[in-house]
């Protein structure tokens, strides 16, 4: 695909994250994402046959991006206290943002029972998230700088605490000391303390 055709289709995954984010999944239409981005039905249909086709590209996208980030930054060594920190403030502001929350779009996306285990990209996106986490978990427990916690269920805390608040920001307004709350115990789990109270 030509630089010119994938930047109309990062346009378009753009805008159209939007929409979801505004008003579901379900409610979405190619006509809507047709009106946002000013393309025809036919320019559009160029590049996506549905609007599944381009939620389904937006969710796999997030853990992809993460699992990239991390695993180069792992590689060049920089500290995982950093990296944490990074992952743990971005989060932090995702937890009350809920204009661009796409939760509530990925619940009524992948609650529909046709969907087979196969094609569930929540179950893959899950997937990506723990390794990636698991990895960075390691990596700062192999370097000394986090506690000898068991990585995977420390992971289950973050990941559920953190899609727990997301859907929450779509039904009832999240105060900001939340996602404050959640981000200490996560540092209080993963820090020695005496780092944890420099933090």
């Amino acid at each position: 695909m030509s630089l010119r055709g994938e930047k109309t289709k990062q346009d378009i995954r753009e805008k159209a994250c939007q929409l979801f984010a505004k008003k579901g999944f379900k409610e979405v239409t190619m006509k809507d994402i047709c009106e946002l981005t000013g393309l025809s039905r036919g320019g559009l249909y160029r590049h996506y046959g549905s609007t599944e086709q381009i939620f389904l590209e937006i969710v796999n996208a997030f853990s992809d991006k993460q699992k990239k980030e991390v695993f180069a930054k792992i590689e060049r060594r920089i500290p995982a206290v950093t990296i944490l920190e990074e992952i743990l403030s971005r989060y932090a502001g995702e937890m009350i943002d809920d204009e661009n929350s796409i939760s509530l779009a990925i619940y009524e996306f992948f609650s529909n029972p046709e969907i087979s285990e196969e094609d569930n990209s929540v179950k893959k996106q899950y997937e990506i998230s723990k390794s990636t986490w698991v990895e960075l978990i390691n990596y700062g427990i192999g370097t000394k700088e986090f506690n000898p916690v068991n990585p995977e269920a420390v992971f289950h805390v973050i990941v559920f605490a953190y899609q727990g608040v997301r859907m929450y920001s779509r039904l009832m307004k999240i105060e900001e000391e939340i996602p404050a709350q959640i981000i200490c115990e996560i540092k209080r789990l993963l820090l020695p303390e005496e780092v944890h109270h420099e933090k």
